[in-house]
């Protein structure tokens, strides 16, 4: 969020917490994208706020609730208020428990686990999601528009429409086993805490292989989760990049160096496999300064 809406977000979450009964007297930004992340203190609770249009905060709410029910390692919502979406200024606020982190950072093997813990709470749910096609399909109208994604070069443009489909049709035509995932685990999702890892940012959920999941993970990961294709990670692997590039270009993404990294995902993809992680790509992008 720009400075302005940055302001007013906050503004919202610290008011709505006071209406609630939680003492907000100042917030820290945790994480600042298309979704604002803060510690309201000194109450000690964990806010999510994000622009009201196009939320599926709900969603995540209900998700929630239902995992903790069954001992998930997902991010548990803040007991001290009741368990929906507020609405202030515009923005959708969440309140969640607060974690501070701790050290050291978790081992693959840890991550592997509380992935796989996830997986296992999640199949036996049962709760209406979208399927993994739908979110490609949404990167594929993406840069469809032109309008959304200006400054993409008719080359570039091509490039990541004909990736997204081959590589959708890839997935697809495997014809893995599919569940509910948590839909982008990767690290910035799962926190490090005192009760171990867990994972945060549920409105992703949808349906589809473990390996789509995986895909989001560091790469040494799925080393430690059983029974992986290998095979299918790869391709689940392309496509996410694909995906995260085409999101990358939209005009109202607010991605810290967003211009950055979609310029690097490009310049990835063309490359061709095999695919790094995401986590790789974070690496090669601070090389490079």
């Amino acid at each position: 969020m720009q400075a302005p809406e940055l302001q007013r977000a906050v503004a919202a979450a610290i008011s709505t917490a006071k209406v609630l009964g939680l003492q907000a007297d100042d917030a820290v930004v945790l994480q600042n994208s298309n979704k604002l992340a803060l510690h309201l203190q000194p109450c000690n609770a964990f806010a999510r706020v994000a622009p009201m249009a196009g939320q599926v905060a709900q969603f995540e709410i209900e998700l929630a609730g239902r995992l903790a029910e069954i001992g998930s390692p997902a991010a548990a919502l803040e007991p001290r208020v009741p368990p929906r979406v507020y609405a202030c200024d515009d923005f959708a606020i969440t309140f969640w428990t607060y974690h501070a982190p701790v050290a050291p950072d978790l081992t693959p093997a840890d991550y592997a686990e509380a992935l796989w813990r996830l997986h296992a709470g999640m199949r036996t749910i049962e709760i209406t999601a979208p399927h993994f096609t739908d979110r490609v399909t949404e990167a594929q109208e993406l840069v469809a528009n032109r309008g959304q994604t200006p400054e993409l070069a008719d080359a570039d443009r091509q490039l990541l429409s004909g990736m997204l489909e081959s590589l959708r049709r890839t997935v697809v035509d495997h014809g893995a086993a599919e569940q509910l995932l948590h839909g982008e685990p990767h690290p910035g999702n799962v926190l490090a805490t005192e009760i171990g890892p867990l994972f945060i940012d549920l409105e992703t959920c949808c349906f589809g292989p473990i390996e789509f999941d995986l895909a989001h993970a560091p790469e040494a990961v799925p080393q430690h989760y059983p029974d992986v294709d290998q095979a299918l990670l790869s391709a689940c692997r392309g496509l996410v990049l694909a995906m995260v590039a085409a999101w990358r270009w939209d005009v109202g993404d607010q991605f810290p160096n967003g211009r950055q990294w979609a310029e690097h995902f490009i310049d990835t993809l063309r490359k061709g496999p095999p695919w790094p992680s995401l986590q790789a790509m974070a690496r090669q992008l601070e090389a490079r300064g």
